[in-house]
């Protein structure tokens, strides 16, 4: 056999050291690997031996067609020995194991078996003990491999919960941009009417001013003309001096009063100036609203579309591809309002419109959002189903009220510290139902709808600007 004549250090490439691979003959008698050979002269640039560096004056070398057989004996006679020396010993005794010890749980031979130490055990052959604890085993990867797969749905989601922050960001930063345009927008048209009527009060006066500069540039020459011509009378002859008396002391009589001083010719710049932050401020009203409760996208129902302010929520048949957080409501259609209220009276108007099927109300901070929700405590609500009103609180079933009308707008007022969550018709100010809690913890606003038809909207609050005066 191979391996009695030569070990595996003789049958090896000199360059590669590994068991040659089509073997070439070099003139010196070295043999290389065939690609070996062909990389080293691409490298060196000149066909020399890779051990003796001795030219070759060939450049087709002949194969080593002898090293190259005996290099694949050498080859499957490695892989037999491999191969045969699978089958493992007993290290005691030297014989084949083809036992199995159920006690000690380890392989054994035939005489192992009948020692001392293997006294009253029971044994299986490997065969049958390596099919039982392959399948026990099997069992055993199940779970894992169900938990491996959780860890898998988990991280896709972590990736897809990644995407949308990148989305939000891009679509938050549009609209901060979009809002502040309108800001910048107003502030220069503001400045643009301020300065127009600074320009406006400019010409006026400087119109004025011209006109009484022309009138005095004619008093001046009139009054030039008589002085000129009283002078030159004084410088003629007696006798034609006296003669004309009456008329030249007639002409130094000055009908012209003496200018005025003028009022109010100089730019009111008070007027322009005054309190100019303040009244920009005050007039920015006009094109500011304020929404008590802004909806928190994060807890919305997939079914459920925002309006980009945040301030009205449709239902849609399209579902949305949103992450699935803790935060979010999966069953019912609903959202909560983004800021809670632990203490305090908190009110807010609901346009609900033609909306056929709502809810509205306040939900617990620890409320379970996932699954029933109306199944559990921690919801306080009045609701509008099948043209009937009701109110009540989870998970008891809602109470009837006796509205006979179609309410266009609601209102929901929360007094945390009396422990009251009232109802009333915002158009006429009338109470529908108050419900009664005594609450422990922060609540916040709850909408829930399953209406395509018509959008609940938060209405806005007048914002109103005032001064407080120092006593």
């Amino acid at each position: 056999m191979a391996s009695k004549s030569f070990s595996e250090e003789n049958l090896s490439c000199p360059v590669c050291c590994e068991i040659f691979k089509d073997p070439l003959i070099l003139s010196c008698s070295y043999s290389v690997c065939k690609v070996c050979l062909q990389k080293f002269w691409e490298s060196k640039g000149s066909r020399e031996c890779p051990v003796c560096r001795r030219r070759s004056s060939k450049e087709d070398l002949p194969p080593n067609l002898a090293l190259k057989n005996l290099c694949e004996s050498f080859s499957v006679e490695k892989i037999q020995r491999s191969s045969a020396g699978s089958e493992v010993l007993c290290s005691q005794h030297g014989e084949k194991l083809k036992l199995f010890c159920l006690e000690d749980q380890q392989l054994v031979c035939f005489v192992c078996r009948d020692s001392a130490k293997h006294r009253n055990h029971r044994f299986q052959p490997v065969d049958e003990a390596a099919v039982e604890f392959k399948e026990n085993l099997k069992m055993k990867l199940k779970p894992l491999q169900e938990t491996l797969e959780i860890f898998k749905d988990v991280k896709l989601t972590w990736n897809q919960t990644a995407e949308k922050i990148q989305i939000q960001t891009q679509h938050t930063e549009r609209r901060i941009k979009e809002e502040f345009q309108k800001l910048h927008q107003f502030l220069r048209d503001e400045e643009a009417a301020r300065i127009a009527a600074l320009r406006e009060e400019e010409e006026q006066k400087s119109q004025m001013m011209k006109e009484k500069m022309e009138k005095m540039s004619r008093e001046i020459s009139s009054l030039s003309d008589t002085i000129r011509a009283v002078e030159e009378e004084m410088e003629a002859e007696d006798v034609s001096f006296l003669q004309n008396y009456r008329t030249t002391i007639t002409r130094t009589q000055c009908s012209l009063e003496h200018p005025e001083r003028l009022s109010g010719a100089l730019i009111h710049v008070e007027k322009h100036l005054e309190n100019l932050k303040f009244t920009v401020w005050e007039k920015m009203q006009e094109i500011i609203h304020y929404t008590p409760v802004t909806l928190n996208p994060i807890t919305a129902h997939p079914l459920l579309v925002l309006s980009e302010d945040l301030t009205s929520v449709t239902f849609s048949d399209e579902r949305q591809n949103l992450p699935d957080n803790p935060e979010r409501f999966d069953l019912y259609a609903a959202v909560l309002g983004s800021e809670g209220f632990n203490s305090g009276t908190h009110c807010w108007d609901v346009d609900v419109g033609g909306n056929t099927r709502c809810l509205l109300g306040v939900m617990t901070e620890t409320a379970e959002r996932k699954g029933d929700v109306f199944s559990r405590s921690g919801i306080w609500y009045m609701d509008y189903y099948d043209g009937k009103y009701g109110a009540g609180s989870t998970p008891k079933p809602a109470t009837l009220l006796s509205v006979n009308r179609k309410l266009q707008k609601i209102r929901v007022t929360l007094d945390w510290d009396g422990g009251n969550l009232s109802f009333s018709d915002a158009v006429n100010n009338t109470h529908l139902h108050t419900l009664t809690h005594t609450f422990t913890e922060r609540v916040f606003p709850y909408f829930d709808t399953v209406c395509k038809l018509s959008p609940l909207r938060i209405l806005p609050v007048k914002v109103h600007v005032s001064v407080e005066h120092q006593r």
